[in-house]
């Protein structure tokens, strides 16, 4: 019987274990979007999980919506991030790279030329943008025009052409969140009258065209998505989102991909998204590697692995505190307490010194 200590088969490679390091945003890329060596002593540090997910890393300038946070478009990134997978490897670790567009939740101080941030439609999300200057009030988004939408398609797959060229392991396509994969996919963030809005299947177009474009550049083998069905953050809602994901489930079904990756945020928040359903029934639909997160513990998860209600658990929090996690769960030991103080920006202090046990 399989557990969370368990070896997985992932496409080419085989994960030590089960424990996965969810995507974490911790703003500590260097100018110009460049990862630093202080990334690169952090993800190895880490590189026990059975698999690494990279912070949200930024496909283009139009797609950066936060401070300090890497992107993959150009060669002093790439070399960036090819210390960083290197580091990895060397410790016998597994790495994935989270391609990124925030669609509308940026602001114009992070865009190029001081433009509006993109979005499916022009309907402005409540909340504030995290910019150099402070938090800043969003921005009615511009939409999109149809003719733009091929060029941001390339854009995923010359990323994901980049991430396989320094080194990493495959590529996650984040489609969650809130951002602009996401804001596609529902109706409350995406009011179209073309190919692109209205019926799910439009709704859902700008995704499959995406991954069609990034499996021809990896192989599908190496790549996952990741999906919020039920996340509310960033002013997200759905009419029905059960018949919008479970549509959604079944299409990548056809693709053969690495692995599906859904966060059940907003369980706890039932109905802010829309009309409740328990994300993790998605499971029953997907025909490859599950993998779950949010609000899991040692226990909880090992016992997900070991009902088949996962092959793969995702935890972000506790690996920011505990670079060692998977030991300490093994071990049955305590963890160390992550410093919210510390997760967005700032050097070395809650990001590389939390200790190891002894």
């Amino acid at each position: 019987m399989s557990d969370l200590f368990s070896s997985l088969q992932m496409g080419p490679y085989r994960a030590s274990n089960r424990v996965v390091m969810a995507p974490l945003t911790r703003c500590r890329a260097g100018q110009g979007n460049v990862p630093t060596e202080l990334m690169a002593r952090y993800y190895a540090q880490r590189a026990s999980a059975g698999l690494i997910i990279s912070e949200a890393t930024c496909i283009s300038p139009q797609g950066i919506g936060y401070p300090n946070t890497p992107g993959i478009w150009n060669g002093e990134q790439m070399a960036g991030w090819a210390r960083v997978t290197q580091a990895v490897h060397e410790m016998g670790g597994h790495i994935v790279c989270q391609l990124w567009h925030v669609g509308r939740i940026s602001h114009p101080s992070l865009q190029p030329d001081g433009g509006l941030p993109v979005a499916p439609s022009a309907i402005k999300p409540v909340g504030e943008a995290p910019t150099d200057q402070g938090m800043q009030p969003f921005v009615t988004p511009r939409a999109l025009e149809l003719s733009e939408l091929p060029a941001i398609v390339k854009q995923y797959q010359i990323a994901a052409q980049n991430a396989m060229a320094c080194g990493f392991d495959g590529v996650e396509v984040h489609a969650a969140n809130g951002y602009l994969l996401d804001e596609f996919l529902r109706d409350g963030s995406n009011q179209r009258a073309d190919a692109y809005g209205g019926s799910l299947e439009n709704r859902s177009r700008l995704l499959i065209e995406v991954l069609e474009a990034v499996c021809a550049a990896e192989g599908a083998d190496r790549v996952g998505v990741r999906l919020s069905p039920i996340q509310p953050a960033n002013d997200m809602r759905d009419s029905d989102p059960e018949a919008t994901f479970s549509y959604v489930v079944e299409r990548l079904n056809a693709f053969g991909l690495a692995y599906l990756h859904v966060a059940n945020m907003g369980i706890t928040a039932p109905g802010a998204a829309g009309p409740y359903f328990d994300p993790r029934t998605l499971r029953t639909l997907w025909k490859g590697i599950y993998m779950t997160n949010h609000g899991y513990d040692r226990d909880s998860a090992n016992a997900a692995v070991k009902n088949r209600e996962a092959d793969l658990v995702a935890f972000g929090v506790p690996f920011i505190g505990n670079p060692d996690l998977v030991a300490r769960f093994k071990a049955g030991a305590a963890l160390n307490a992550a410093d919210p103080a510390t997760f967005y920006g700032g050097n070395e202090k809650g990001y590389t010194d939390y200790p190891v046990m002894a």
